[in-house]
């Protein structure tokens, strides 16, 4: 029986991903064999992911399009202004899933989707196989001479990237977190439509070496562990919950757009923030709605993030502050992100 939403946005941990329905019949996908479900780290890993997955608050719209994401097995793509929780969203998923450790790819200008597939290094293989001939023992054992000693083999020098692991053969879909695609280069995201579109990638150096090393066990990308990967292809059997963020700099083309579940996040209103504040730092009192209101009066004028607000909230409890520094306190903490007219000074305090 299947369940609607999976993901609730409570942030309490349940196993409801084992209730989603079967894939639509052209988004189905059989890799194998079959891994087990990700380890899952001791309270959602390093202690500051910990806390954004924590206290993460999605909206119900929020809520609707990550559930569409889950159910259509397509990417979701986030768009909206800096701070307002894009790349907290993936841990957000991750924890009240029990999906395992996010695999983050964060992308630059020079990033190619090689680089989020794997990693191979040909002039350490080339180091081990001299080394391995050179001892005698490694150079000659084995077929194919020092190409298939143990030192020299095409695994020992080549690891799985964030998208790579991610298309790995899982039981459960892992969560990949694509951050900052629109600073890609104007060909990324063309590139990446087949590989998220089949689900499914050649390591080309690994179908070389196939007729004579049919299995590699290759490395991931977030542990030392290694899984089989048979005649140089891998093929995911759960697609992976994949969050790609922007900050809307740039338009993607629409053959990329029309395979994504688009979901556009703007800046909190009052009820949004008050309840930000209290997951990160308690109750709120009468400073701290002060806080607020100089937040929403500023940022009407300019674009803001809701961490400068936490900021400032954390900074007076803890420093003792008087109420009379609370305006010079929020112009120091919560400056535009963005260019500004001339009408956007202090005089709007």
């Amino acid at each position: 029986m299947s369940l609607w939403p999976v993901y609730t946005g409570s942030s309490a941990p349940h196993d409801g991903i084992d209730a989603l329905p079967a894939p639509p019949p052209w988004r189905r996908f059989d890799g194998g064999p079959a891994l087990p479900p990700a380890r899952e780290e001791e309270d959602g890993g390093a202690p500051g992911r910990s806390h954004r997955a924590r206290t993460y608050q999605p909206t119900a719209e929020t809520v609707r399009w990550v559930n569409a994401a889950l159910y259509l097995r397509r990417p979701l793509l986030v768009t909206g202004p800096p701070g307002s929780g894009k790349s907290s969203l993936p841990y957000a998923v991750a924890r009240e899933l029990r999906l395992g450790r996010v695999l983050r790819w964060n992308i630059t200008s020079r990033t190619t989707l090689t680089d989020g597939l794997y990693r191979y290094d040909p002039l350490s293989r080339l180091y081990a196989a001299g080394r391995g001939g050179a001892g005698g023992a490694g150079g000659a054992g084995g077929a194919g001479g020092a190409a298939g000693s143990d030192e020299a083999r095409i695994e020992d020098h080549l690891r799985l990237g964030p998208l790579g692991t991610a298309l790995l053969p899982y039981e459960r879909p892992r969560v990949l977190l694509i951050d900052e695609i629109d600073k890609s280069d104007l060909d990324l995201p063309n590139d990446l439509l087949h590989i998220l579109e089949e689900g499914q990638y050649e390591i080309p150096e690994l179908v070389r070496a196939a007729r004579s090393h049919p299995e590699a066990e290759v490395m991931v990308a977030d542990s030392e562990e290694r899984v089989p990967v048979r005649h140089g292809e891998v093929r995911c059997r759960a697609f992976p919950f994949v969050v790609l963020t922007s900050n809307g700099e740039r338009e993607f083309p629409p053959a990329f757009l029309r395979r994504c579940v688009r979901l556009e996040l703007r800046q909190p209103v009052r009820e949004q923030l008050e309840d930000i504040v209290r997951a990160h730092l308690g109750e709120l009192d009468e400073r701290d709605r002060a806080l607020v209101d100089t937040f929403l009066h500023r940022g009407s004028a300019g674009e803001l993030a809701t961490d400068q607000l936490l900021n400032a909230i954390y900074l007076t409890r803890t420093s003792g502050l008087e109420a009379s520094s609370l305006e010079e306190l929020a112009k120091a903490l919560m400056p535009y992100l963005g260019r500004v007219t001339e009408s956007w000074d202090t005089d709007d305090f």
